[in-house]
């Protein structure tokens, strides 16, 4: 198919990637048809009890901004320039994120998100969306898709050129390139999982705990989370083990709930009237690390977002890696044009060490936000970090800032933060050592 300069299209998943792509390509003037497995988020809603918050950070804005919708996606947001860690004596400790003026993530509904997404993507012309088709099979070679529709049954083929593969984690578009001679795979599970729960507004649409902040209860092996929502509402979040003495395993009853979150949690359950019926109502979700590649077949299909890297979400950067491909393949597509599948090879090549990095740095940050938050040798970490910053602002800037306020590729990032902690370490063997030859020198004068 290489030369042909206008292909049609085929999304498979109008979750945020998916509708975003279509912005980029309806914009691009391609004719697309995106297939989605829920009904339209826009006459629906979002299916509750299973969100996690989302952060939008530079990267996300940025591939926004390509398209005209970061303006109408900031209005929606909650600015977050730090976390509020509260401690089991129900203590409050604010931790800034950023080392200057103005840096904050942002906290932002994903079924708001997703609405303005696929709204903006239906105002395209050369744009169609379709709900309620979930993808059963897909003909790598034919570029074919067989579609399922939840309501009638009714199973359908249709036809692209190029098949996108936005349809998460689990996508039913690289299965059949699993089975594809040295594709690679991989699917690694935490062994915690998360149930989704809330603290209401208070009268008036009042916010109950500081609003601009994501909050943090640590508590070593586990933790839970609570983002802040413009209805003055906050999104909670708990992650627990799947078994032990502190786990969904060991929590049964009503009285266990309660029981367990007023010792652990006690200065958020004066703020969870509904703590009780959320907890037994809403599932409990997996978390999962997949790894695979490479994720295109030759020019007919490539795959990006969580159906490319799922990661884990501690490092506030899944949705903001899954906007980031769209702008980073839409740059590869712009200078390859008409060869796809030269496109698609130079958007893995750019793209898959800075996932893999991203998944190893979102796991390393569950353990520091669990474990580590509280404790007062990462509070001196965090301060060095900043007047570091401070100091040396263009040769010191610490991983987090590069990773959550620049476009710099994360595994750039890291490399980067390893050669400063090194050069940081000799500097103060060095001053150590000149501080011990002084002495020793003074004690031996005459």
């Amino acid at each position: 198919m290489n030369g042909n300069e206008n292909p049609k299209f085929t999304i498979v998943g109008g979750g945020l990637g998916g509708a975003l792509l279509a912005c980029y390509l309806g914009r691009s003037g391609y004719d697309t048809e995106v297939y989605e497995m829920r009904p339209d988020i826009r006459a629906h809603g979002a299916a509750g009890g299973r969100s996690i918050n989302l952060a939008l950070s530079h990267r996300g804005i940025c591939a926004l901004e390509k398209v005209g919708l970061a303006d109408e996606v900031m209005k929606a947001a909650v600015p977050m320039p730090g976390r509020m860690i509260h401690g089991l004596d129900s203590s409050l400790h604010f931790q800034p994120y950023g080392t200057e003026a103005g840096q904050a993530i942002n906290s932002v509904s994903r079924g708001g998100l997703n609405e303005i997404l696929v709204e903006a993507a239906d105002r395209y012309a050369n744009v169609s969306l379709h709900f309620d088709q979930k993808c059963t099979d897909v003909d790598l070679d034919a570029g074919q898709v067989t579609l399922l529709h939840s309501a009638t049954e009714e199973s359908t083929t249709v036809r692209g050129d190029i098949i996108c593969s936005a349809d998460g984690a689990f996508s039913a578009v690289r299965r059949p390139m699993q089975k594809l001679d040295r594709f690679n795979y991989s699917q690694d599970y935490l062994e915690h999982g998360y149930k989704e729960l809330v603290i209401p507004a208070g009268p008036d649409g009042s916010f109950r705990l500081e609003k601009n902040a994501l909050h943090i209860w640590p508590r070593r092996s586990f933790m839970m989370i609570a983002l802040p929502n413009l209805d003055g509402s906050y999104t909670c979040t708990i992650f627990w083990p799947f078994e032990g003495p502190v786990s969904f395993e060991a929590v049964k009853t009503e009285a266990d709930v309660r029981r367990l979150f007023q010792e652990q949690f006690p200065d958020a359950v004066p703020h969870m009237p509904t703590l009780v019926e959320d907890y037994f109502a809403n599932p409990t979700g997996s978390l999962a690390t997949i790894r695979c590649g490479p994720w295109y077949y030759q020019d007919r299909v490539v795959v990006l977002g969580d159906a490319a890297h799922a990661v884990v979400p501690f490092y506030g950067q899944g949705m903001n890696a899954s906007f980031e491909d769209v702008l980073v393949l839409d740059e590869c597509m712009a200078r390859h044009k008409p060869n796809w599948g030269a496109a698609f090879k130079e958007y893995f090549e750019i793209r898959k060490r800075d996932v893999d990095t991203l998944a190893d740095m979102a796991i390393a940050n569950f353990v520091e936000m669990r474990d580590h938050t509280g404790s007062r040798k990462f509070l001196w970490k965090k301060k060095k970090e900043r007047i570091l910053h401070h100091l040396f602002p263009k040769q010191y800037i610490p991983l987090y800032t590069m990773a959550t306020f620049t476009r710099m590729s994360y595994a750039a990032a890291v490399d980067r933060a390893k050669k400063q902690d090194v050069v940081v370490a000799r500097i103060v063997a060095g001053i150590a050592f000149l501080i011990v030859f002084i002495v020793v020198a003074l004690v031996s004068l005459p």
